[in-house]
């Protein structure tokens, strides 16, 4: 090769990492938050109403038990009707007038505006959630307690990730012995650590005024909280199979009254507290769901919910909970076809996985749950990244690798632009007919090359020449070094002096 070619290879090279690493503007980027899914409907129209129908009829002839009188009096005043048995059930004609006053493409604010997720249609967010009590140490391969500053580091870690679009608290401060010093604690480690939109949850009704307070420091005063309410409140208000979970009802009503947009989380699990069917554990979750729907509507019609059915597998042999597994792709995905059908803004859980550690297993359990979850268009994907031990065990290297898993599946959500510009064959013309043979320093393909196609971070796609150069890099040691860059640049997302305030007045386990 002579000087000159080896100069002109190297420019263009030179050219392409240039562009490669060129930031680009929000509306060019491949993937982002919001795209479209709803390409994947594992349900036929036939089996949506089928659901609808047998969903309608376990309200009528079932109904739910243990609600608390707060909540018996507005459900019974809109038209619920309590028995003699003590279960209230709800007429079909009263839940499809709470359907109609029922909250449709609301916005869950961040405390940054450009982390506004719009959930509405097929629009698609990935995000954290669970109450894992374990940490996963990648040092020992060991599980231990996880802590107020665990939490801390995985909303910064959020903070920094393109590819997760919101933080709901993902484990239990378990050094925080306090129940309402937990809850602060919960609040405060996640506002600390990002201002994408936070979910949280209350383990105490009375806990929430208190949690509140808190929050209008944050925010700068209530009505400025009211106005972006940037924090929601994830609230099992049922205790599947169709009972009221009383506690946390009463703590939807003060999350209600304080303008905190809620998340109606059912979350049976199939083969023990759900039916063993998929389509009947749909059934029961959509039930259970729709009994929130009257709840909320009835307490303040219109009030900003999200249709939380989220019922998890039962590994049958043992009873276990098998988040990783196919049927729990499939229930997710056909919750979001329930969801679309009522047209309301849905979330449901995907990306768990049943491995103790970020091996193969929890790679394919990962990504083949949240590409059905993206596919079918849920609109709030949670627990998507960092779940391990179903549910029991959260890993922070888990998080980093499960960006690069989450910018695939956004990718496949936004699937393939077929436009005049795309097939056209003058590109074709221009390579074959006189032209190099290849399309590798084409026009079209330098264009293309960030807007189209998008890379892993993390992800080796090296040869393995060029990897035993390079010294033959891990991915789970790629993963350590770049959790450690992330958390020792992460700036704290309080004022300063707001943070010292806060300090002085609570006790925060976390620096």
């Amino acid at each position: 090769m002579t000087a000159s070619a080896r100069k002109s290879r190297s420019g263009g090279r030179a050219a392409r990492v240039a562009l490669r690493n060129a930031p680009l503007a929000e509306d060019l980027r491949p993937v982002r938050a919001g795209l479209e899914g709803g390409q994947y409907k594992p349900l036929t129209d036939a089996d949506v109403m089928r659901i609808h129908e047998a969903a309608l009829n376990a309200l009528e002839q079932i109904g739910l038990s243990q609600a608390p009188p707060s909540g018996v009096e507005a459900m019974t005043r809109a038209g619920a009707i309590l028995g003699d048995d003590g279960r209230l059930r709800f007429p079909r004609a009263l839940v499809e007038d709470m359907l109609a006053k029922a909250a449709r493409n609301i916005t869950l604010h961040g405390r940054d505006p450009k982390h506004d997720l719009h959930l509405s249609g097929h629009k698609v967010h990935f995000g954290t959630a669970g109450a894992a009590v374990h940490i996963v140490d990648l040092a020992t391969n060991t599980y231990r307690d996880s802590t107020a500053q665990d939490l801390h580091d995985a909303a910064r870690i959020t903070d920094a990730l393109d590819n997760v679009h919101f933080f709901q608290r993902a484990m239990v401060a378990r050094d925080v012995t306090d129940n309402l010093e937990m809850d602060l604690n919960t609040v405060y480690a996640c506002c600390a650590g990002t201002t994408k939109h936070v979910g949280t949850s209350f383990s105490e009704p009375d806990h929430v005024a208190p949690c509140m307070e808190l929050i209008h420091r944050i925010a700068g005063g209530e009505a400025a909280y009211r106005a972006r309410p940037f924090i929601s409140n994830s609230n099992c208000f049922v205790v599947p199979p169709m009972k009221f979970a009383e506690e946390s009802c009463i703590a939807m009503e003060h999350c209600i009254r304080a303008g905190m947009p809620v998340l109606l989380l059912s979350a049976g699990q199939a083969g023990a507290t759900a039916p063993a069917p998929i389509a009947l554990a749909i059934v029961q979750a959509v039930a259970e769901c729709l009994a929130g729907v009257v709840y909320v509507n009835a307490v303040s019609p219109g009030h900003p919910a999200i249709f939380g059915t989220w019922p998890f597998v039962s590994d049958l042999r043992t009873g276990a909970m098998s988040g990783g597994s196919a049927e729990q792709a499939l229930l997710t995905a056909g919750c979001s076809q329930m969801h679309k059908f009522y047209g309301l803004p849905g979330g449901a859980a995907a990306g768990i996985s049943d491995s103790k550690l970020p091996d193969m297993q929890a790679g394919w359990e990962q990504g083949i749950t949240n590409v059905l979850a993206g596919l079918s268009g849920l609109n709030m994907v949670y627990e998507s990244v960092g779940m391990h031990a179903s549910l029991l065990g959260f890993c922070l290297e888990s998080l980093v690798l499960g960006d690069d898993i989450l910018g695939q599946v956004m990718r496949c959500v936004r699937g393939i632009d077929v436009t005049e510009d795309s097939t056209s064959i003058e590109a074709m013309k221009a390579v074959c007919l006189g032209g190099p043979g290849h399309y590798l320093g084409s026009d079209q393909t330098l264009n293309l090359m960030q807007t189209e196609y998008i890379y892993p971070t993390l992800g080796n796609r090296m040869s393995p020449k060029e990897w035993g150069e390079a010294d033959r890099p891990m991915l789970l040691d790629k993963a350590i070094e770049r959790k450690n860059e992330i958390l020792a640049n992460a700036k704290i997302q309080i004022d300063p002096a707001l943070d010292a305030e806060i300090r002085a007045d609570y006790n925060i386990y976390f620096n």
